[in-house]
């Protein structure tokens, strides 16, 4: 019988429970250098990907992460992050995880061997064919995120499937294939760690790719991100003195006039303006600050 390379034993870690803390240390490290290697060559996939997501959430369709285990929390996690950071809706990038919320604290493997809870979780959302699916699975066989990739593809969906696995199930039924070939774990099957890592590297860069290339970052700043705590607020502040070039007073000033939005602050301390100039500009501009810009000085 085939084994998945996801549940194969790893030769560098051969007899690891003999070693010294230091050398299993070393063990693991070394195996982790490999991650970031094997999303390098994943990028012309991702890349593809990121432009149909651009393309989808440009159309108001919304981006959806389905996975169970450790794939699905870590689609959680970059999900939860996507508001606080970028000023979008939380329905604009949804997560769903096998075995519902408890299932972010607490191990239900049997949820992912549900091949039709899959798609009454999609259904559960309201998923349509304006939406796009990414499913996450390390070996790519897991029957809850089967079932949700064929169901999606079913209705016209734009679907994508992440897996460490060169054998995937999924690669068979999604539109884009991103294979992470980060090999066999320090211990064997345990996908939480480089396949985990690698997903979360390949998650991060479909989000922020994409919120990139949606105009919420000017320059590497992120300009529409939300002030919810004290810690924000200074980010907030920060991020308007130095690219308007003015004083942290000014920044708090001029922030304050416009409810705290970063990307209006901005364009006013830069050139002068008041909230309501600066609204219109972005009004007329699709909310884009070079845009905004060249306008002006167009005029």
């Amino acid at each position: 019988m085939s084994i998945p390379i996801t549940e194969q034993r790893n030769p560098a870690s051969f007899k690891i429970d003999t070693k010294s803390t230091e050398e299993i240390l070393r063990i693991i490290n070394s195996e982790d250098a490999k991650v970031a290697k094997a999303v390098e060559h994943a990028i012309p996939d991702i890349s593809a990907l990121v432009d149909d997501v651009v393309c989808t959430l440009k159309n108001n369709g919304r981006l959806f992460y389905i996975g169970a285990g450790t794939a699905g929390r870590l689609g959680v996690v970059d999900a939860a992050e996507c508001p606080p950071t970028f000023g979008v809706s939380p329905d604009m990038v949804q997560a769903i995880i096998a075995g519902g919320k408890d299932a972010m604290t607490s191990a239900i493997e049997g949820a992912e061997d549900d091949i039709e809870l899959g798609v009454h979780d999609l259904q559960d959302r309201g998923f349509s064919s304006d939406d796009l699916l990414i499913g996450n699975s390390a070996s790519g066989n897991a029957p809850y995120v089967i079932g949700a990739l064929s169901y999606a593809k079913s209705i016209g969906a734009t679907t994508a499937a992440i897996s460490s696995n060169p054998d995937a199930k999924a690669y068979g039924i999604a539109k884009h294939s991103i294979y992470l070939a980060v090999g066999p774990e320090v211990v064997a099957g345990s996908s939480r760690m480089k396949a985990g890592t690698a997903e979360k590297m390949v998650l991060n860069m479909i989000s922020t790719a994409s919120m990139i290339k949606l105009g919420k970052v000017y320059n590497n700043y992120m300009i529409d991100v939300k002030p919810l705590n004290e810690k924000l607020h200074k980010r907030a502040e920060r991020i308007v003195a130095e690219i308007a070039e003015c004083t942290a007073a000014d920044a708090k000033d001029l922030l304050s006039q416009c409810g705290y939005s970063v990307r209006h602050a901005i364009l006013m301390g830069m050139l002068g303006i008041s909230k309501d100039e600066a609204a219109k500009l972005l009004e007329d501009n699709d909310g884009s600050i070079n845009a905004s810009l060249d306008a002006f000085y167009d005029r």
